[in-house]
């Protein structure tokens, strides 16, 4: 059977069409499995891949399509802020709008970034920690994650980079509370689904990201409100929050860190959609 480029992109695709899958997979793992760039597959659309490497490429298609198994999971990475992490079932997949997170965070420190000490709670892979160090390296940059299998893989993608992070195990902020008023900023992208929501995720979602990553308690809020609690020992008395959230949690987490920094400017902003996804509380800041 001779198959060129260009045929086994057309096959697949319509395989994905045909399982409600979305198309664009099937250039992913064809890249992926003839080790091509974009404009690689442009350039090679009529040459003839081998047996062995169709084959390969439509086994992944169809694992895609009948399990819903995360194209990433298949490729072992996910590009983020244009570098290339690892992944696995053991960390949450980067999303884009963590790199907005990452974005704005950077802004919020440019003015004056040298000797900062940054701390990302539940790293995961360590995308957050990872590109704000590599943005901004005068950052002092430190990760926290509870599961060891995620750390591992944090840093090994902080090795990879050569990006200089302190990798720590920690529940939530516990591992800096000896040290109080030390941080001058803490991000984190928390579990914030609701356990009884879990129905309405993908597949793609629901089944493959870590659940520790992905649910908690207190209808989603559980997490921001023990990083918060945390945050009043641990930051500096003008100190930042940064969080990702969830659309619907805007108001619930203003009023969070509310109840504990009173005097803290906080603001909600909004993804690229227009949705509420982001908290951010500068704290010893006087109120308009």
């Amino acid at each position: 059977m001779t198959v060129t480029v260009q045929e086994a992109l057309k096959r697949a695709s319509l395989f994905l069409t045909k399982h409600q899958r979305e198309e664009k997979i099937a250039e992913i793992l064809l890249r992926h499995h003839l080790q091509f760039s974009k404009l690689d597959l442009l350039m090679h659309l009529k040459d003839v891949i081998t047996d062995e490497q169709f084959a390969l490429v439509m086994k992944d298609v169809e694992r895609h399509a009948h399990t819903g198994v995360p194209v990433q999971h298949l490729t072992g990475v996910e590009t983020f802020f244009g570098r290339i992490f690892s992944v696995s079932d053991q960390v949450l997949i980067p999303r884009q709008e963590t790199e907005e997170l990452v974005q704005m965070v950077l802004e919020m420190v440019s003015k004056d970034p040298v000797g900062l000490r940054v701390v990302d709670v539940g790293t995961g892979s360590g995308v957050i920690a990872i590109t704000l160090k590599k943005e901004c390296p005068a950052l002092q940059v430190e990760a926290a994650d509870i599961s060891t299998d995620a750390l591992k893989i944090a840093k090994l993608n902080s090795q990879r980079l050569e990006a200089d992070i302190r990798f720590v195990e920690s529940d939530f902020l516990s591992a800096w509370l000896p040290e109080p008023h030390q941080v001058d900023v803490v991000v984190s992208n928390p579990p914030y689904i609701a356990y009884h929501e879990k129905a309405m995720l993908s597949d793609t979602v629901r089944d493959f990201d870590p659940e520790l990553a992905l649910f908690t308690e207190e209808e989603g809020t559980y997490s921001y409100r023990k990083i918060i609690s945390e945050a009043k020992t641990v930051l500096k008395t003008k100190g930042l929050l940064a969080f990702e959230i969830g659309f619907s949690q805007g108001d619930k987490v203003a009023a969070l860190i509310r109840e504990v920094f009173p005097e803290a400017e906080i603001t909600v902003r909004q993804d690229m959609f227009g949705r509420d996804r982001f908290v951010f509380a500068r704290l010893g800041v006087t109120k308009r």
